[in-house]
C-alpha cells in the first residue's frame, strides 16, 4: 500500500477514536521531505516572490482560488500567503493532480481531517496562513481544496514550473 495512503488510513483510525483527525506522522523509513512539486522552502532564506492566494465562494455556488494559475521558474522559492475570504473552511493542498486525486478519496472518507503539512493548510473562514515552497522540479502541478464537494465546485488551480 502507498505510504501516503497508509498514513491517511492511520489518520482515519485516529478520527474514529479521538474526534477530528490530524495528518498522521510518517511511517518508519518514509520522509515527508519528498513531494511531487518540490520541497518545503526555508522560511529563513529570501523568497523570489510572494503569491497571495485567496479562497472563496461565489454567489452562484462556485468555490475558487484567486489566482487559479501561477507560473514559477524551476529552483524558485515562493511564499504563498493563503487567505480564506469565504464563509466556510477551505484548504490548499499543493501536489501532483494524481496525488491530490488519491488524497481526495481519503478526504471523502474522513472530511474532518485537518492539515498542517508543509504542502498544505486548512483554514477557517477569515483565517490566513503561509507556505514557503521551493520548486525543484519542472512540470505542471495542482493546488486544490479537497474538502468534499469543494473540488467539484471548481476549487483547484495550476502551478506551471518551467
Amino acid at each position: 500500500m502507498n505510504t501516503r495512503i497508509s498514513a491517511l488510513v492511520g489518520a482515519a483510525a485516529l478520527a474514529l477514536s479521538t474526534g477530528p483527525a490530524l495528518a498522521a506522522p510518517a511511517e518508519p523509513g518514509h520522509s515527508h521531505r519528498t513531494f511531487a512539486a518540490g520541497e518545503p522552502g526555508d522560511p529563513n532564506k529570501p523568497v523570489a516572490r510572494t503569491i497571495e492566494v485567496t479562497m472563496k465562494e461565489t454567489d452562484d455556488a462556485k468555490m475558487l482560488f484567486e489566482p487559479s494559475k501561477v507560473e514559477i521558474r524551476r529552483g524558485e522559492q515562493v511564499r504563498f500567503v493563503l487567505r480564506n475570504a469565504g464563509q466556510v473552511e477551505h484548504e490548499f493542498m499543493l501536489d501532483s493532480a494524481a496525488n491530490n486525486a488519491k488524497h481526495k478519496i481519503q478526504m471523502e472518507k474522513n472530511p474532518d481531517m485537518e492539515h498542517d503539512d508543509p504542502n498544505g493548510k486548512r483554514l477557517a473562514p477569515s483565517a490566513s496562513n503561509e507556505i514557503v515552497w521551493r520548486f525543484t522540479k519542472a512540470g505542471t502541478f495542482e493546488f486544490a481544496c479537497l474538502i468534499p464537494g469543494h473540488y467539484e465546485s471548481g476549487m483547484k488551480g495550476t502551478v506551471v514550473v518551467k
